[in-house]
């Protein structure tokens, strides 16, 4: 095939779609424009998650209308001359792109009066060409129509998500913004709802209380130059209590940066990293290394898996850094990459320090819930308080089985249709064939010896010795159970006595809207209540007695990453996730009562030596191996 140079439509569409992947990069772009344009107030409207419109006004200083029709051509910019130019990049935007790109693959209105002219101008582009040009009435300011986005590119347009989805990325596209520029006003119109509006008044934390809630604002502690703004810092010698990689040294004088912002005591934590917001002279940045500092400032003080709440703010000077190393801006190259992580991590580890013993850290109330049977409220103890009431003396058989049910489910249920008759009294039964079990045995009968750890049982077999995961599986009994309750009467709820808010946060809205049946499959029952808010009415009855807001997130955080699961897949996949944080868990003491039962039940399973997520459940060692290791032959 011989070499030629692609139709100039057909670059154009290429090249958008390194800048323009979803709806939410244009809204990205443009606000972005609009910073650079002075604006003090920034209104981005939606429709059907940007895909059927797409709007961005602002009153910034607008465009003259001589040079409106060159805004959209490529690399047309106010922004740099000559390439030294990057080195002191200073706006947002500078490589031209933005515009010509989304008119490329939309049907675009720019619309905008320079504040020098009294009266503005008016184009339409579509697919990039423009097809009408006005003169037109405005206020000073620009107005940017992106209608039917990706109309040109079908195979761009078919891999969108719904437009909950779509429209959650672009709530936390402006939610970023917000944050970032506290100073300035920004709205966000989603089908004809305001679903989020800043004041403009310059404060931070008032952002953050929007986009959180106001409780989890008051625990953000203020670091760097915000420090004195509400939180005073508490006068002590705090070297006896600081031992990790010199926290108590803020950055020396000679740092290139500063940094600022406000991170979460360690009582607000959230499942996975992404709520850690990182921005370089106020620009959103995707880096791990930065991330990882902040978490590293929690060292010791957070569970593992739970993951800190941070906005942080670093201001470099422009040639301290390189910002043309990302497509779409997301990244940054930095000259001194070390002393940053290094600056960022020490500011952060003596403001989790200083903060980590304020009040506030007690275990919360057990929750009130409503008995399903009785529908008198009950009061759930956590699992550990339950376990410490325990008497330590033995207790009868059918006592520990009683308190057994606070830990493992009963046995399934065995279909009694599939069993033979039973022999009528007066019949002889010396002929009489044995009753088969009710499912093949899977293992060999175990005799239970002991626990190691607290996180494995001893168990002794005709073939050698076992020891068994506790917490694998657990979740392999409940695995089964679930999935046969799925299908014959039903998971058992739990409902509560008041309903949970739950707030799930932007990027993660769409998703469980979209998925609010397979989440009452796995027990769960959840309805909108606006926005990122949810009302979690009922629970599966094994998650009743854990924290029901953890729990939740937990899940819906691991929703977010089989999000390519659909139907049956993804209800299995759910029900895997209630059954892991429902399990006994590693280093929880078990009775013997409870150590036989759940060996009992684990041999009763049709797949018992694998959990759900195909770790194995336990591993044997034979007596030959045993007696190899004693040197006995």
């Amino acid at each position: 095939m011989t070499i030629q140079r692609l139709a100039p439509d057909v670059a154009a569409k290429i090249a958008a779609g390194e800048v323009v992947e979803r709806p939410a990069n244009a809204v990205k772009e443009l606000i972005e424009n609009s910073i650079d344009a002075d604006a003090t107030e920034i209104r981005v409207e939606i429709k059907e998650g940007g895909q059927r419109l797409l709007r961005v006004v602002d009153n910034g200083g607008g465009i003259p209308s001589g040079e409106i029709a060159l805004a959209l051509e490529r690399h047309a910019t106010s922004k740099v001359r000559q390439i030294e130019d990057l080195a002191h990049v200073l706006t947002f935007g500078f490589r031209g792109e933005a515009l010509y790109s989304i008119a490329a693959v939309s049907q675009l209105t720019l619309s905008s009066r320079h504040r020098s002219e009294e009266f503005g101008a008016q184009l339409r582009a579509e697919g990039g060409q423009i097809v009408s040009q006005s003169r037109a009435g405005l206020p000073v300011g620009t107005i940017v129509n992106v209608e039917h986005l990706f109309y040109n590119v079908p195979a761009r347009k078919k891999y969108l998500r719904q437009a909950n989805a779509e429209a959650g990325q672009i709530r936390s596209i402006v939610q970023h913004a917000a944050i970032a520029h506290p100073n300035r006003r920004f709205s966000l119109v989603v089908d004809g709802r305001m679903v989020f509006q800043s004041t403009g008044s310059g404060d931070a934390l008032e952002v953050l209380a929007k986009i959180y809630t106001l409780d989890e604002a008051r625990q953000m502690i203020p670091i760097g130059k915000n420090k004195g703004d509400a939180f005073p810092i508490p006068a002590g010698d705090l070297s006896d209590e600081i031992s990790f990689m010199d926290e108590v040294t803020y950055p020396s004088h000679q740092s290139p940066v500063t940094v600022s912002g406000y991170i979460s005591l360690p009582t607000v934590t959230r499942a996975n990293r992404s709520y850690i917001d990182i921005f370089v002279n106020r620009r959103p940045i995707a880096d791990r290394n930065l991330a990882h500092a902040v978490v590293q400032a929690y060292h010791t003080f957070l569970p593992v898996g739970r993951y800190p709440l941070a906005v942080i703010f670093i201001e470099a000077p422009p040639e301290e850094l390189d910002v043309n190393v990302h497509p779409r801006k997301s990244e940054v190259r930095f000259l001194q990459a070390r002393q940053i992580f290094s600056d960022v991590q020490k500011v952060l580890r003596r403001a989790v320090v200083e903060h980590a013993n304020v009040p506030g850290l007690a275990l919360s109330h057990p929750q009130p819930i409503l008995s399903p049977e009785s529908g008198r409220t009950a009061t759930v103890e956590p699992l550990w308080m339950a376990r410490q009431s325990l008497p330590s003396s033995p207790i009868p058989e059918a006592e520990g089985q009683a308190e057994m049910e606070l830990y493992l489910p009963p046995a399934p249920p065995v279909d009694l249709r599939s069993q033979p008759e039973a022999p009528q009294a007066d019949e002889p039964q010396r002929n009489q064939p044995a009753a088969p079990h009710p499912m093949e045995r899977k293992l060999p009968p175990l005799r239970v010896v002991g626990q190691v750890g607290a996180m494995y049982v001893v168990a002794e077999g005709p073939e050698g010795l076992y020891l068994i995961d506790q917490h694998a599986a657990h979740e392999r009994i409940m695995y089964e159970r679930f999935m046969a309750q799925r299908f014959g009467s039903g998971i058992p709820r739990q409902g509560l006595l008041e309903p949970l808010t739950l707030h799930v946060g932007d990027v993660r809205a769409g998703i469980v809207a979209e998925h609010l049946d397979e989440l009452h499959a796995a027990g769960f029952e959840i309805d909108p209540f606006g926005g990122d808010t949810f009302l979690v009415r009922a629970m599966p009855a094994v998650l009743a007695e854990g924290d029901a807001n953890r729990v939740l997130d937990d899940i819906l955080q691991g929703m977010v990453h089989t999000r390519d699961l659909v139907g049956e897949e993804l209800e299995a996949q759910l029900v895997k996730m209630v059954c892991k944080r429902a399990s006994i868990k590693a280093g929880q003491v078990l009775s013997d009562l409870e150590m036989k039962e759940l060996v009992r039940q684990l041999e009763e399973c049709q797949s018992p030596r694998t959990c759900p997520h195909g770790r194995p459940t336990l591993i044997q060692l034979s007596a030959n191996e045993l007696e190899k290791a004693f040197k006995r032959i």
